[in-house]
């Protein structure tokens, strides 16, 4: 099936291996009533929802916010999420599959933007920290892509040459910093993006984490 080219995943976490979309909304909603805005629904959020997130906003708004406005959005969004996300599970078949690609004799590391203090613990929680060679959380500011901490994250992973890594994310932005790397990208449709908004990346779009992993195996064939 070609998994002696593609050796390494890239996983993403919010949106991908945990099934967190329904505590995001509730975040952004409440987010969004600091500042008097309308409450959106999954449907909405998924077609207009993009990184760096504050252009999000604008596309709501028809402005970017004020720093202000940011501040007050930002922190309300994450003291509402990280209370939900406790709860969310993983996403179906997600951890089979990093079970057995670990049994296979092959790599995957995690790769998010979640805040590194509150993914590793969360990631302990669930009992798949020992499937990952390397979980990587945002240590910065929130509100860039994810094309530099990708970056980061490939360049600790010594030894494992970009062209054999297949990032698997919920995001047109996942692609964005795998092309960035020079990796592959696998996008599904279970998290942050309606299924039009991801096929606009231009890379393969599936509806489950099992296709996305043997869409992976498939491309070093391609």
């Amino acid at each position: 099936m070609g998994k002696n080219h593609v050796t390494h995943l890239v996983w993403d976490w919010n949106g991908t291996l945990l099934h967190d979309i329904d505590a995001v909304i509730s975040a952004t909603n409440a987010s969004f009533q600091e500042i008097g805005l309308p409450p959106i629904t999954l449907e909405r959020y998924r077609d207009l929802y993009c990184v760096p997130v504050p252009r999000f906003y604008e596309r709501l708004m028809g402005r970017l916010p004020t720093d202000e406005e940011w501040v007050v959005m930002d922190e309300t969004f994450h003291r509402h999420y990280w209370a939900l996300a406790e709860t969310a599970g993983l996403a179906i078949g997600a951890r089979q599959l990093l079970i057995e690609w670990q049994e296979a004799g092959l790599t995957q590391s995690l790769c998010s933007l979640a805040p590194h203090e509150y993914l590793l613990p969360l990631v302990r929680t669930h009992g798949i920290e020992r499937h990952f060679v390397r979980v990587d959380g945002r240590t910065g500011q929130s509100d860039t892509g994810k094309a530099e901490q990708m970056m980061r994250h490939i360049a600790a992973l010594e030894g494992v040459p970009p062209q054999r890594m297949v990032v698997i994310g919920d995001a047109l932005d996942d692609a964005v910093a795998a092309r960035h790397v020079g990796a592959r990208a696998v996008l599904y449709t279970g998290g942050s993006h309606s299924r039009a908004s991801l096929e606009a990346a231009g890379v393969p779009v599936v509806d489950t984490l099992e296709e996305a992993v043997r869409k992976a195996e498939r491309m070093a064939d391609e």
